[in-house]
């Protein structure tokens, strides 16, 4: 299972909670509650990773940055994105 960190606010015109992964482009969403903003992203990041593009884009990253020399297990989103903009 892979953890991700959420950026939450809580919207002071509509009063709902709204949270995004910082990195992850797409993953974000809103809820009324903490919890349903939690399963909100949790399914906006399961919809992404079997998005076949998104997934073909994380394997070409993941195998730069094993290229690089970086331990593939625990490169960080950033380590990676730095990596595809070269």
């Amino acid at each position: 299972m892979k953890l991700f960190t959420a950026i939450i606010e809580k919207d002071v015109d509509t009063h709902l909670y709204v949270g995004y992964v910082p990195g992850f482009v797409g993953a974000h969403s809103q809820g009324e509650t903490l919890d349903e903003l939690r399963e909100n992203l949790q399914e906006v990041i399961e919809m992404l990773f079997d998005d076949p593009a998104i997934t073909a884009v994380e394997d070409i990253a993941l195998a730069k940055a094993i290229e690089e020399g970086l331990d593939g297990e625990n490169v960080s989103r950033e380590e990676v994105f730095a990596l595809l903009s070269e």
